[in-house]
């Protein structure tokens, strides 16, 4: 096996590009470091220099994963001109994301992650700071913030188990129309809300 020499930085992103693929096609239980190693090129030493545990790995994987789609959800919203324009491009971002990282979503969002308590709390920090970014851009007047919070965690579940139904059932759909879809759901329901 022949490895080029990548600065630590580089050779430890590469290892979590390729994790993903890994552990999203085997699990978490049904993959090996070997497996990992071997897809990306490299000596399982290598591997277990960067990570010290497949446990390590796949903990540092979700919290990336999240993080990624977190930074994105938030750059598009911040862009936005208005309330109305940032829910069409949180779920915009979102579906495309989605879209474009099939085996992110599923170590992020799926069975092993939520089988086992410590991926589960990461997986739940990554909801609720995605949940907290959106809590602030609900202007509902007479809302305090624990009743932003629970709205923005309901339009966070909207995405994730539309997300989901899509993905399982391997459906054919374009990001951008279920996006738009989404978000006039999201936003005539926000729109409807009195005090």
């Amino acid at each position: 096996m022949s490895e080029r020499r990548l600065p630590a930085h580089e050779r430890r992103r590469q290892l979590l590009d390729v994790a993903v693929g890994v552990f999203a096609a085997g699990g978490y239980h049904g993959s090996s470091m070997n497996q990992v190693a071997e897809a990306a090129g490299v000596t399982k030493p290598v591997l277990y220099q960067h990570f010290p545990s497949k446990r390590a790995l796949y903990r540092d994987l979700v919290e990336d994963v999240g993080s990624r789609l977190e930074d994105a959800i938030t750059k598009a919203t911040a862009a936005a001109e208005g309330p109305r324009q940032q829910v069409e491009a949180g779920f915009r971002t979102y579906f495309a994301w989605v879209g474009n990282n099939r085996a992110s979503f599923t170590v992020l969002f799926g069975g092993a992650t939520r089988a086992d308590d410590d991926f589960a709390a990461t997986a739940l920090r990554v909801e609720s700071t995605i949940a907290d970014a959106i809590a602030a851009l609900i202007a509902v007047e007479g809302l305090d913030g624990e009743g932003r919070r629970v709205l923005a965690h309901g339009l966070v579940g909207i995405a994730e188990s539309t997300s989901r139904h899509w993905l399982t059932h391997d459906l054919d759909l374009d990001p951008e129309v279920l996006a738009t879809q989404a978000a006039e759901l999201a936003w005539a329901g926000l729109r409807g809300i009195r005090r």
